[in-house]
């Protein structure tokens, strides 16, 4: 119990102590200044600027920002329909998979496009190699898009009064090509080394120790796996993902694994204070999602190693913990950890079944996607995290009968309209999508493999996954079907971009007014107060929103062992 306990904090904590100076190093590569790659990587992307044509010292504005985002998005978007309902004809493919059907394609394409990756398929037979190769190339462009979209934040907060926010290109290709490139190629020789396939060869075949012939899938994991972790991806070349002994073969990659998926998201929190030169309000943010974290990821392990109470009462020996769905070779605590790391920083990858958890278990690993804003996806996590920002200082300036200011800008009517429609879409997505689902059995009730109240919290699962970007699944569900495929389809779009929209026009606003030097009785925002009270904002709508749903689906389960 001490050792698996120890892993866990040697995760969290070397995580930590690397996420402070890649911090800075990211400040660096999008204010322009020197770093150690200029050398190699300055000429690569120049030949990117003269082939396309773009002026990567061109100014936008955050309209101009946002019609780039979204123009680049359509053109993937039709490029991977193509290729993904045309795979049984391309090459690539030794294993003769099949092309994918026009529903599962559109499914699989918004969700790679969005960075959630919800997959309704097995990477064994469900794609090729082609396939596989393009989702990678989404994986790394789609974390690039994220990561672009918070730098329009950081500029406009940098900056005492510009309409210029710098150029989408210029951020977009330096996250890729600075940042999840590099940093893939060192996971990916660490992956190698450690047993991970790396071949274009089809299935191997081997004889078990039952004398059976059994065919073993294969790969380009190697390349795959890394910036599945570090671009918040998620998404298996395997169906069962993280918890397949290709996809991670040892407690060491499963270490690795989770140091990449918390890296970029805490890494960004510590780049924003630097960028803006604000580091104690970075300090405050990450006090603040640190927190939440914690409030949800301890009572996860503690109750994966506790085990299930219904097994015990058969007198069955549980004292490795709830092992049902799990790996033995990570453990409950270590998979528990996991469960939460993947639904806060919305990766969506798994090492174990989340359908197996325990049901207050897979109650907080709803929890952490229907916050959506503890450390959160690559990027995307400060664009959710503004939000809540923005609510807690107007609510701050109402109780103390000021005009609410934040950063010397003056929050007005527009800019709290857009943060109540962004606050509210997440659960009116995920709320409204399980109640479609639950009222129209004839298309959802032959797709559950479990009834009552977990039947419940699988659709409530697969809906709030989609709307976060997550990707995680309670997987008893059947969901490669034309409703699950075209439904969640359309939470994922809305899911992604309104998000995104929302914080950037928020931030693009706030950066046109002038700026208002600090005072007296300026409402200080990097304060441990002011960090409580974004804290209580953020658990006041989850609570309020969600209760009632999680009532009828994880906490009625729960009452239900006992």
């Amino acid at each position: 119990m001490n050792t698996e306990i120890s892993g866990i904090i040697t995760m969290f904590g070397i995580t930590f102590l690397l996420a402070i100076p890649f911090g800075k190093y990211i400040a660096k590569v999008y204010a322009g200044e020197r770093t150690f790659l200029d050398p190699v990587l300055s000429s690569i992307e120049r030949l990117f600027y003269k082939t396309s044509g773009i002026d990567p010292d061109e100014e936008m504005n955050w309209k101009q920002h946002l019609v780039a985002l979204l123009t680049i998005n359509l053109i993937w978007f039709l490029m991977s329909m193509g290729i993904l309902m045309n795979m049984g004809s391309l090459p690539l493919n030794p294993d003769g998979n099949p092309s994918q059907s026009a529903d599962l394609a559109f499914n699989t394409t918004i969700s790679f496009l969005v960075n959630c990756n919800l997959q309704h398929y097995s990477g064994e037979t469900g794609i090729s190699y082609l396939g596989q190769i393009w989702l990678m190339f989404l994986q790394f462009v789609t974390a690039g898009v994220g990561m672009a979209a918070a730098v329009i934040l950081f500029k406009a907060f940098r900056e005492k009064s510009t309409t210029q926010l710098g150029n989408f290109y210029n951020y977009f290709l330096k996250s890729c090509t600075r940042i999840l490139l590099p940093i893939s190629l060192v996971f990916a020789a660490i992956f190698v080394f450690n047993g991970m396939p790396m071949t274009f060869e089809g299935k191997d075949t081997i004889t078990n120790l039952e004398g059976n012939t059994v065919e073993i899938s294969r790969g380009p994991l190697a390349a795959f796996v890394p910036i599945k972790h570090l671009g918040t991806n998620g998404g298996g070349f395997f169906g069962s993902n993280g918890a397949h002994p290709l996809e991670n073969p040892s407690y060491l990659t499963n270490m690795v694994e989770m140091i990449g998926q918390m890296i970029i998201p805490m890494a960004m929190v510590f780049a924003f204070g630097y960028f803006i030169r604000r580091r104690k309000f970075s300090w405050m943010m990450f006090g603040v999602m640190t927190v939440g974290f914690l409030l949800l990821v301890i009572p996860n392990v503690i109750m994966e190693m506790n085990g299930n109470p219904a097994i015990e009462q058969m007198g069955i020996d549980n004292t490795l913990g709830a092992m049902e769905g799990k790996e033995i070779r990570f453990g409950a605590a270590a998979s528990g950890f996991w469960s939460i790391v993947t639904t806060v920083i919305s990766t969506g990858s798994i090492n174990s079944m989340h359908d197996s958890s325990m049901p207050l278990s897979g109650m907080n690993e709803l929890l952490a996607m229907m916050v959506n804003a503890f450390y959160g996806g690559a990027g995307a996590g400060i664009l959710n995290f503004l939000i809540f920002i923005i609510l807690a200082v107007f609510i701050s300036g109402l109780m103390v009968g000021r005009t609410p200011e934040f950063m010397g800008k003056k929050i007005e009517a527009r800019e709290m309209k857009i943060a109540l429609i962004i606050a509210l879409a997440h659960p009116f997505l995920i709320l409204v999508g399980t109640a479609i689902a639950t009222a129209l059995p004839q298309y959802t009730l032959v797709t559950l493999a479990n009834l009552g109240f977990h039947g419940f919290s699988e659709m409530l699962y697969e809906y709030t996954s989609s709307a976060a970007n997550n990707g995680s699944g309670f997987e008893g569900l059947g969901d490669n079907t034309p409703f699950w495929n075209i439904s969640t389809g359309i939470v994922l779009m809305f899911g992604r971009f309104l998000p995104i929209i929302g914080p950037v026009a928020i931030a693009g606003l706030l950066a046109e007014k002038k700026f208002i030097p600090e005072s007296s009785g300026t409402l200080k925002t990097d304060t441990a107060t002011f960090g409580l009270m974004v804290f209580a904002v953020i658990v006041i709508i989850a609570a309020l929103a969600f209760f009632p749903a999680l009532a009828l689906g994880p906490i009625a389960e729960y009452f239900s062992l006992y």
